[in-house]
């Protein structure tokens, strides 16, 4: 939708419907040396991506009619690829930490790198909690095997915590404090320099 919005064409909305889906998952197989990663070495993630890109293309008013709950299924995403890639990080050996950090990779990797292409500012980096989200999921999980704990009920408590942090997040407007910049020092600067190209 972001590339639709942004009038690409067709392949360019491909490019970014599978950048978006398998751009999280290929940085974290590279990261951990599970060379070629999935995403690569599989067509079925190249043609889920290719499906999408194309539905999105040619039906984008219907898509944008039931925004609310591609939402959910966003957020379901999110919960999922966190949850499974600090689960395969940990499956390669990964200290608990950057476990963690792998596993929110996975789930806002994609959406960075689509940000990117689009030359904006990542999503993730100034919306609702999302990548807070994820690696709230992706931190559950880890603790668990930490702990030794089984792993069915601590991966159901991890993708519903990710999942509830995110919708509430959506619902309720959520987000982390940002920063306050005072640009009265810079509006001085520049009154200033007006001023004196003026005078000259």
């Amino acid at each position: 939708m972001a590339g639709v919005k942004r009038k690409l064409d067709l392949f360019g909305v491909l490019v970014l419907s599978f950048a978006a889906g398998n751009s999280g998952g290929i940085t974290r197989d590279v990261l951990i040396g599970a060379i070629p990663p999935g995403a690569v070495n599989d067509w079925r993630y190249l043609s889920v991506s290719l499906v999408a890109g194309v539905t999105t293309f040619y039906f984008s008013p219907l898509i944008v009619r039931m925004w609310n709950p591609v939402l959910l299924f966003d957020a379901a995403g999110l919960a999922l690829f966190a949850v499974a890639g600090s689960s395969k990080a940990l499956a390669y050996g990964l200290n608990p930490v950057m476990a963690t950090v792998l596993g929110m990779v996975t789930g806002i990797g994609g959406g960075m790198v689509r940000d990117v292409l689009l030359a904006e500012i990542p999503t993730v980096l100034r919306a609702e909690l999302y990548a807070v989200a994820a690696l709230a999921g992706a931190a559950v999980v880890v603790i668990g095997h930490t702990l030794q704990l089984p792993a069915a009920p601590v991966t159901a408590v991890a993708l519903i915590l990710c999942f509830w942090l995110r919708v509430m997040a959506i619902r309720r407007g959520w987000r982390l404090p940002v920063a306050k910049f005072n640009d009265r020092h810079d509006s001085n600067v520049a009154k200033a320099a007006s001023n004196d190209t003026e005078k000259s």
